[in-house]
């Protein structure tokens, strides 16, 4: 019997006959994963850039404006009584804008006051104050707070501050695979027993084709979306044909509810993916434009250069820098609002994933050159690549160690950073 999906090659398979689907399966998760690396990395290099100093709180601010993002948007849908798929499309700007908000906030009062009054001091002295910073929001976030939201059971399901058990992010954004093709749809009723469907309509299936099943059945009064993998032989098969699925759900879970049979592509182009990535495009864009073709950019590279000389120029330097925060923090947020679109599960404000994450992104930064907002962007892409790519084709296991281990190349041979330039001291 040969089965509908095509499943039955194992893992060493693919990675040992890598087939051209696999390619670009790999390239679509380089592109999306990538533009969110260099959202992160071109808050490294702002910051850098002006005051040659490496904020490293600000892969926490990130986390900040992750678990933001998640409390206001469950606040927002415990109060409105719905759920993320019947939620209103104004809930998502509204749940940004309070990341940003969030992050610009605590990003203004960290320049303000831990970094600002060392900004004569020894470099040794200011990174001593960015690694406690950041752990001052890593264990501030885990604290026990006061409850915001409860689910209809009483259990709190928002808190402040987060707390330390992890979460799930609603998705705000609108998801499904643009290039799928509907086949049938109608009313399905469960099988005979457990994992098994019954569709109302007669189907035709290809060989080595995947199909799914969209289902809606209502779940303690909503209506919940799910989707069933289907297992069935190729061929036609009449209506009232009993078919597997996975995961199994009970005949009675599946009594008379209503369905979409959908074709799946050989590579799914997910409609999350690529709003990240257009989404994270046009921000670096507008970053871009307006360092490089705005007064206020010219200022801000003024003082890259130097800042006694910008001063000198009349250049207002305390609120130059503290917009550069800001602009770095915005981003920051930005990517921590489609980040958990991507990737819903939310982690303790300490756990390792996270410093994780920073530290690519850090990489990302000092690979394409720290202090210049090109190579931060191509750093993102191509440790990505390397990321993505490597897991693929080579080892799973050892991606972090690729990533990292062309970061200390980079660096041995290339100490600037690809698009970085050498810059000299005096002494």
């Amino acid at each position: 019997m040969r089965l509908v999906r095509a499943s039955a090659r194992s893992f060493a398979d693919h990675r040992t006959h890598p087939t051209l689907a696999d390619f670009v399966q790999t390239l679509i998760a380089t592109i999306s994963v990538g533009s969110l690396y260099a959202l992160l990395a071109l808050g490294y290099t702002m910051v850098y850039g002006v005051l040659k100093f490496i904020n490293f709180a600000h892969s926490d601010i990130f986390v900040l404006g992750a678990w933001t993002s998640f409390t206001v948007a469950t606040v927002v849908l415990t109060a409105l009584g719905v759920s993320a798929e019947q939620a209103p499309l104004w809930v998502g700007p509204v749940t940004l804008l309070s990341a940003i908000l969030v992050c610009g906030g605590v990003g203004f009062c960290i320049e303000r006051f831990a970094y600002r009054p060392l900004r004569r001091a020894p470099r040794l002295n200011v990174l001593i104050t960015a690694i406690g910073v950041s752990l001052l929001l890593q264990n501030a976030g885990q604290i026990p707070g006061a409850v915001l939201a409860r689910d209809p059971q009483g259990t709190p399901v928002a808190t402040l501050p987060f707390g330390a058990s992890p979460r799930s992010m609603p998705l705000l954004l609108p998801d499904g695979v643009l290039n799928e093709s509907l086949v049938a749809q109608g009313t399905a009723q469960g099988g005979s027993r457990r994992g098994t469907i019954v569709l109302d309509q007669a189907v035709e299936f290809e060989r080595d084709v995947p199909y799914r099943v969209a289902v809606v059945r209502e779940v303690d009064g909503k209506a919940k979306r799910e989707s069933l993998n289907l297992i069935a032989d190729e061929g036609r098969h009449e209506a009232g044909t009993e078919f597997g699925t996975q995961p199994r759900r009970s005949p009675d879970e599946l009594h008379g509810v209503r369905y979409k049979l959908w074709r799946a592509p050989t590579v799914p182009i997910r409609l999350v993916d690529v709003l990240v990535t257009c989404s994270a495009l046009i921000l670096m864009v507008g970053l871009h434009l307006l360092v490089f073709h705005t007064k206020t950019g010219t200022a801000m590279r003024a003082i890259s250069h130097s800042i006694d000389t910008a001063a000198l120029m009349g250049i207002n330097i305390n609120r130059v820098i503290s917009l550069t925060f800001l602009l770095g923090t915005t981003l920051a947020a930005c990517a921590a609002f489609l980040y958990p679109m991507k990737y819903p599960g939310l982690n303790q404000t300490a756990h390792g994933i996270w410093v994780l994450l920073g530290l690519k992104a850090f990489a990302a930064a000092v690979v394409g050159g720290i202090g210049n907002i090109r190579g931060a962007v191509l750093g993102g892409f191509l440790i990505a690549a390397i990321e993505f790519f490597g897991a693929k084709y080579i080892e799973p296991a050892l991606q972090d160690i690729y990533v990292f281990g062309v970061l200390i190349l980079v660096l041995l041979v290339r100490p600037s950073g690809l698009l970085g330039k050498p810059t000299r001291e005096k002494v």
